[in-house]
């Protein structure tokens, strides 16, 4: 996606007002995520010791902001993409009880992101997970989850009508779940990204099941690191996946809006078939995948939902650079100023 200036951008909030209205949509939304789903919030790294296996890699490809630590004779950390697996030995640590959990504040660097209305260098999102039992391993347990989730993002939106009357709601009532595989099929001849756009146009809000393993056509919806979702586990369905996103249709800039990504983690088993599948089986000797395969961390579900795409998005913005502060092309900075879009 590259920079998009909407045919006509209505300014709903100046800068000073969006400051408050961002801190009302951070502190409502996580309350109500901690209590839907049982959370306590913790504290987070900002960075992780290189080489232990704990940073999320994303797809794989994406390398991490890294740098030597000079009272360690050297020995480099890096910044965290997110939390995926953090989380997951911080739930073991704490011995929580199946049905609890825990998030918090994710602060990331991204190099490789490509700068544009939904992409920035900086990523902030609220990271959580929560432990389940073996027998919630499920696509019932998922959608669950995703619906408390929505709900409390729907509920977050009327906060913000009740508060700016001028920002009407947009977001549909239910969400519609969509197996990827199933996807492919009713939208021929199209990319991932269109289909979600055919979709999401369609239903308002959509979450797609199934992200990391090959589609019918040999190709993945879209890409996942082998360690953390289980993306490969057959669901009710008979289709793999146990993972997915929340993607709602954006009007504004015409394109569907990605809020977050989560799943149900990986057993031991589907570990070893991902690492298996991705020519990876030499990361089950990192101390993170030997604790998973020795039976040493709970089962989970879990995931990230973005703090500044979410107030981009219930605030009815035009790039999320009016919601955090960031650094941006100076072109793109001028094309946004044309076009009455306040980058902060």
């Amino acid at each position: 996606m590259s920079l998009i200036i909407p045919r006509k951008y209505n300014l709903r909030l100046l800068p000073e007002t969006t400051e408050v209205a961002i801190k009302m949509v951070k502190d409502r939304f996580q309350e109500r995520l901690s209590r839907s789903l049982n959370l306590r919030r913790v504290t987070a790294p900002l960075f992780v010791l290189s080489g232990m296996g704990i940073n999320d890699d994303l797809n794989g490809v994406e390398p991490p902001v890294n740098f030597p630590i000079a009272c360690m004779n050297g020995r480099r950390a890096e910044v965290v993409h997110s939390l995926a697996k953090w989380k997951r030995m911080k739930l073991g640590a704490y011995d929580i009880a199946p049905g609890y959990g825990l998030y918090t504040d994710m602060n990331a660097i991204r190099t490789t992101e490509e700068l544009d209305n939904l992409h920035s260098l900086y990523v902030d999102q609220w990271d959580w997970e929560q432990v389940i039992t073996p027998a919630q391993r499920n696509l019932a347990t998922l959608r669950e989850v995703v619906k408390k989730i929505y709900a409390a993002i729907r509920e977050t939106e009327e906060d913000v009508y009740q508060a700016f009357p001028h920002i009407t709601p947009r977001l549909p009532k239910e969400i519609h779940f969509f197996q990827s595989e199933d996807m492919l099929h009713l939208f021929p001849g199209k990319t991932s990204w269109e289909r979600e756009a055919a979709a999401a146009r369609q239903y308002g809000a959509i979450f797609v099941v199934g992200i990391g393993a090959p589609l019918s056509n040999g190709q993945p919806h879209d890409g996942r690191a082998a360690d953390y979702d289980d993306w490969s586990s057959l669901n009710e369905s008979g289709y793999p996946g146990l993972n997915g996103d929340i993607i709602v249709w954006d009007n504004i800039l015409e394109v569907p809006f990605e809020l977050s990504s989560m799943g149900i983690r990986v057993d031991a088993t589907a570990l070893r078939r991902q690492l298996e599948m991705r020519g990876q089986l030499d990361r089950l000797s990192l101390p993170f995948h030997r604790a998973l395969m020795e039976g040493r961390l709970p089962q989970s579900i879990g995931g990230g939902i973005g703090q500044s795409r979410l107030c981009m998005y219930l605030l009815q913005k035009a790039h999320i650079g009016e919601v955090q502060a960031s650094i941006w092309p100076e072109e793109q900075v001028r094309q946004c100023a044309q076009a009455g879009i306040m980058l902060m």
